[in-house]
Order: C-alpha cells, then structure tokens, then sequence
C-alpha cells in the first residue's frame, strides 16, 4: 500500500464550542483541545500541510458572526494558526464548500485527510462524507473532536452516545477512526491507518448484539 500524503485538516475550533449552547460535551472539550493542539505540533513537526478551517455566519446572527467573540479560533490554535498551509472561512459543514479546498488539496499532492476538530456530529460527520466522491481518503481523530448533547422531536441523545455512535459509524465506511497517539506514530512511520467497510463492519455487528 502506498504511503499517504496527508494534511491536517483543523475544523472550526473557535470559541463558540467552549461556551453557550454550543459548548462541546464529550470528549471533555479541554482534553480534545489539547489532542488538536498536539495534531498541529505533529503535523508541523512533519512537514504535514495544515489547514485552518472558520465557521462564519451572516453579520448579526447569534453565533459565528464575524468579529464576535465566539466566532474567533480558541487562543491555543490562533497561536498555532500563523504557521498554517491555507486559511479557509466556511457557511456550510463541510470544509468542501469553502472555495477552492479540493483543487488547493490536489495541487498539493494531498489524497488523505486527517479531520480533527468540532463538531462530531456536524461538520467532521459533513466533511468525511463529501470527501468520498472527491476522491480523497479521510482519517478522524476521536479524541481531537467532540459532540453535544442533543434533543428535538425526534428524540434525545447524549453528547457521549453521539460522539461514540458516529465514530463507529465513520470508520465502517467514510474514514479510519483512531486516536491521536495511534495517528502520530502512523504519521513518523508514513503508514497508513487500518480502515473497516460497511460490510464487516456489518457482520461484526451481527456477532456482537
């Protein structure tokens, strides 16, 4: 198996995740911050291309609006941020409606995606999906993004079932999921990382409920 070329790419991690309603609940958003944090080290240290990727909505709205405080990347990236590949502002969840990301990917021999960031259940979820017919492996850090708990008509679910559902569902189709020590190694050794299909992913399932 060829050895990926990969980028890291860091989803909207702003400050509206740490507090008001957006606020991510699991992992523990402290402890995912500083797996993201580590993943920028890492890539840096690699030579890996980063990309920092901004959520913005329209001027006034309640949250991500330009310039508001919680529509700023969380000092711990922003430090981090000048040293990055590409900046790119997004209105959609996936990173892939933000311009020219794809074409700038390929111009950079990239065929592999290393998401890290928030949320689970928005826009890595988006992101992992819309690479698929792009043409572009996907590989999701677990402990380097997070979730929140959700409710709505149609039910309730907490931030942990979230957070551990998608992840299961992503590695039986969309990505390799793994953890960010796992990565770092596989990302010193040039190797890819181990991906499940939705086949065996199936069976498995089968065998264990």
């Amino acid at each position: 198996m060829n050895a990926p070329r990969r980028a890291l790419v860091v989803i909207d991690a702003q400050q509206e995740y740490f507090q008001g309603p957006l606020t991510v609940q699991h992992p523990p958003r402290d402890e995912s911050l500083a797996r993201i944090a580590g993943a920028m080290d890492t890539a840096a240290d690699a030579g890996l291309p980063v990309i920092t990727v901004q959520h913005e909505t329209p001027e006034g709205a309640p949250v991500f609006a330009p310039g508001s405080e919680g529509w700023k990347l969380h000092p711990e990236i922003e430090r981090r941020a000048s040293s990055a590949s590409k900046h790119v502002i997004k209105g959609y969840s996936s990173v892939f409606a933000a311009g020219d990301l794809a074409e700038w990917l390929r111009a950079n021999g990239v065929d592999t995606i290393t998401l890290v960031g928030y949320m689970t259940n928005n826009c890595v979820l988006a992101t992992a999906a819309a690479a698929e017919p792009l043409g572009f492996a996907v590989e999701v850090l677990s402990d380097a993004t997070g979730a929140i708990h959700l409710a709505n008509e149609a039910g309730k679910v907490s931030a942990q079932q979230v957070h551990e559902t998608l992840m299961v569902l992503l590695h039986s189709n969309w990505a390799a999921v793994t953890d960010t020590a796992t990565w770092t190694e596989a990302v010193s050794a040039t190797k890819p990382l181990d991906k499940s299909d939705l086949g065996t992913s199936a069976v498995q399932g089968q065998s264990a409920n």
